[in-house]
């Protein structure tokens, strides 16, 4: 069963699990890759209401926790943050890291008698695990044993082999390919490429294009015959799924949500990729847009698909639109996003603004020279773009100061889509960020 409250993130507290260390999307063995991923967490801090608990992989700076309250209303004092050290990346989902570092009894102590249930990243296993031994409830499910009911299709429809078979049962358009071993990813390449000038190979479980490598007839390693190169993610028994390449005119998305009233449709937009690997995102989608209805009847489909089959909250469904004009599924994240938890954040800080429908964008940006968190927020401010309640536009270091001091993430809310390029365009100038 779904709680029947929603699943918005009011009213009863949560404890937010930012497990950003979870095999849902890529294997322990990646300690590099998923070190990388949990950097992300502060952008939670975002969904935090008074008496919230967030659990982190990695320290908030308590000036970013500052940062995020004078913008939310929500005062930091009133919020908790327990950071779990994960050492060298860890090898182990984060909830063996919890009990690792002896916290258990912390959060049980947080928890106290109101029980409150925890929003995980990702729906896994030990998330369930966890929640047991805490004796608290699953977002957005009633039982632990519903979100349990759940893990089979979460865990097959993060995987690219898993997503190609139930979108070819929902008669979705995916482009021609084959899952392999990675044995046989050389000869299954070898093979599509008689009949494609080139093909794409990606690991069954990836996230954020970790892994792909595109390949063409004329390179070096397909006229000598030499074996391919390919990144160590899913071990030397770990599967592959080599596709034709679709000559991309435009990445999309369209993210939704089940609850208990059925599969909606929470926002959509366009995806900033390189070399297949996404760096960014526009929302909406511009309108007239020819894919948009077809896009949200797919991600609909495969929503109701998975509430079926049990599960319920975020997913996210990705294609792709083809310089001939047709739109190919390409893979669903079901799990909180990297625009998951920036949308709720830009829904909360225009909710008493103007916009009925704000425009916004998430993109990373590297700046010159370093600079410190306070630096960065002076110079948005000096040259008026940080955000404006009262106007519901402006920019938002969602992230805070990353660790470099260099390459920074950020939020732009805008009226329109033509306003978020022209902020986009002062924004540089004004952090005097490197050419892309």
């Amino acid at each position: 069963m779904i709680e029947q409250s929603g699943s918005g993130y009011q009213g009863k507290p949560l404890i937010l699990f930012a497990n950003f260390h979870s095999d849902l999307a890529v294997d322990f063995g990646e300690s590099e890759v998923l070190a990388q991923w949990a950097q992300q967490a502060p952008r939670e801090v975002w969904l935090l209401q008074a008496g919230d608990v967030l659990v982190s992989p990695v320290p908030l700076a308590e000036e970013f926790l500052e940062y995020a309250a004078n913008l939310t209303g929500v005062p930091a004092a009133s919020l908790t943050v327990v950071e779990v050290p994960v050492a060298g990346g860890s090898a182990v989902p984060m909830a063996d890291a919890v009990r690792q570092a002896g916290l258990v009894g912390r959060l049980h102590d947080l928890a106290g008698e109101q029980s409150p249930p925890i929003l995980p990243t990702a729906l896994d296993r030990s998330v369930a695990e966890l929640a047991r031994e805490l004796d608290v409830s699953v977002h957005p499910y009633a039982t632990v044993s519903d979100a349990e009911a759940a893990l089979d299709v979460t865990t097959l429809l993060n995987t690219k082999d898993g997503f190609r078979q139930a979108a070819e049962h929902l008669r979705m358009r995916v482009p021609a390919g084959r899952t392999c071993h990675r044995a046989e990813v050389d000869g299954v390449v070898r093979a599509l490429l008689e009949g494609h000038e080139r093909v794409v190979v990606k690991p069954d479980r990836s996230a954020g294009g970790h892994g792909l490598r595109f390949v063409s007839r004329g390179d070096d390693e397909c006229r000598t015959g030499a074996d391919l190169k390919l990144d160590a993610v899913g071990g030397p028994t770990g599967m592959w799924v080599v596709e034709e390449f679709v000559d991309v005119a435009q990445s999309v998305s369209v993210q939704l949500e089940n609850t208990a009233e059925g599969t909606r449709v929470l926002f959509d937009g366009t995806m900033e990729t390189s070399q297949g690997s996404y760096t960014g995102y526009r929302s909406p989608l511009p309108r007239p847009c020819a894919h948009a209805d077809e896009l949200e009847r797919w991600g609909t489909r495969l929503g109701r698909y998975l509430a079926e089959r049990g599960y319920a909250g975020p997913l996210g469904f990705d294609a792709l639109v083809s310089k001939d004009g047709k739109l190919y599924a390409s893979e669903s994240n079901v799990r909180r996003t990297a625009t998951t938890s920036p949308h709720a954040m830009v829904m909360r800080l225009t909710a008493v603004s103007p916009l009925l429908r704000p425009a916004w964008s998430v993109s990373r940006g590297r700046t010159r020279h370093p600079l410190p968190f306070r630096e960065a927020l002076d110079r948005v401010r000096d040259h008026r773009l940080a955000f404006d309640p009262a106007r519901g536009e402006g920019v938002v270091f969602y992230q805070g100061a990353p660790p470099d001091a260099r390459s920074w993430r950020y939020a732009v809310i805008a009226a329109d889509l033509d306003g978020l390029s022209e902020l986009d365009a002062r924004l540089g100038e004004a952090l005097e960020l490197e050419a892309a």
